[in-house]
């Protein structure tokens, strides 16, 4: 699914380069945008900071935004200092969560070199990020009986025996698949699992 960020959107607010995950659930967001510096990527990714990383510790325990300066948790691996010698000195961090059931966020980690970011920075950046989550909320259109067709797919079941098992015709099996296909904007059917699966819809 493409929901990245439009990266002119962030980039002349945190010129010094931002990570943005979109709609994260118990594994991986829906789509995520990483205009960090690459040198800064490698080096976080060699050591491993993502589980020790006090910016995201907030943004996954938190919803509003903070900026680093403000996160009042231990940095044992000095993470805060390698950013800032990577030319990441200030930052603020967004988390906004669903209000519905689904339980999924998104967030943001936001960078500058010269200054900390102004409170109208700050409510532009949670106003742009909250917009982002609210247009990649899952569809909620979608029949049960397009939802258990999807599923049936997804665990290899063909169309007869699909058809077979709810006592239906292969033709309603295949419109209840379009409407899916649809409903979810997928080019393919194997698409539209993979989106369903991602929503945590099936």
């Amino acid at each position: 699914m493409e929901h990245a960020a439009n990266g002119r959107e962030f980039s002349y607010i945190a010129p010094a380069g931002y990570y943005i995950a979109l709609r994260v659930g118990f594994a991986f967001p829906i789509a995520e945008t990483n205009a960090l510096p690459d040198a800064w990527v490698d080096y976080y990714t060699q050591r491993g900071f993502m589980l020790h990383d006090p910016v995201m510790q907030w943004n996954y325990s938190n919803s509003g935004a903070i900026r680093w300066s403000a996160i009042a948790l231990p940095d044992p691996r000095g993470i805060f200092s390698a950013a800032a010698r990577h030319g990441l000195k200030y930052g603020v961090a967004i988390s906004c969560a669903s209000t519905g059931t689904e339980g999924q966020r998104s967030f943001g980690s936001f960078a500058r070199t010269d200054r900390e970011f102004t409170d109208e920075e700050i409510a532009l950046l949670s106003h742009k990020l909250r917009r982002l989550h609210e247009a990649t909320a899952p569809p909620t259109n979608l029949t049960a009986a397009e939802l258990e067709a999807l599923r049936m797919v997804r665990d290899g079941l063909l169309l007869k025996e699909i058809a077979n098992d709810l006592g239906v015709s292969e033709g309603a099996i295949k419109q209840r698949l379009k409407n899916a296909k649809l409903k979810l904007a997928a080019k393919t059917i194997s698409q539209a699992v993979s989106i369903a699966v991602s929503y945590a819809l099936i």
